[in-house]
């Protein structure tokens, strides 16, 4: 079974920086798509960043500058580095294989102004 689990969110103030960790177990990690998802309290989701198997990354709208996907394939795991946070990146990161179902069940990242 496939399992994907968040680590890394808290409560921050506004220009502080933040990383993110999601562990994937029971998938084939090298050929899997992994990607950071963002729900707002406005109950939005919007893609925060996805990271290739060949290591390309791709940012959503207004991601790029302010975040940083990484993966290592030694330890299964994608990481997500938040530089520089606003009260308006608060909400709950979740993490996501592409092209699956499947689905972490989130991390909280409160950033206070």
């Amino acid at each position: 079974q496939v399992r994907l689990v968040e680590s890394g969110g808290g409560l921050v103030q506004a220009g502080e920086s933040l990383r993110l960790s999601c562990v994937v177990s029971g998938s084939d990690f090298l050929l899997q798509s992994p990607a950071w998802y963002r729900h707002t309290p406005g109950d939005q989701r919007e893609l925060v960043a996805k990271i290739s198997p060949l290591l390309t990354p791709q940012y959503g709208d207004d991601m790029e500058g302010r975040f940083t996907i990484s993966r290592d394939n030694e330890k299964d795991t994608v990481y997500l580095q938040a530089h520089n946070l606003k009260p308006e990146d608060t909400g709950v990161y979740v993490c996501h294989l592409e092209g699956t179902s499947i689905w972490g069940q989130g991390t909280q990242v409160t950033v206070s102004s």
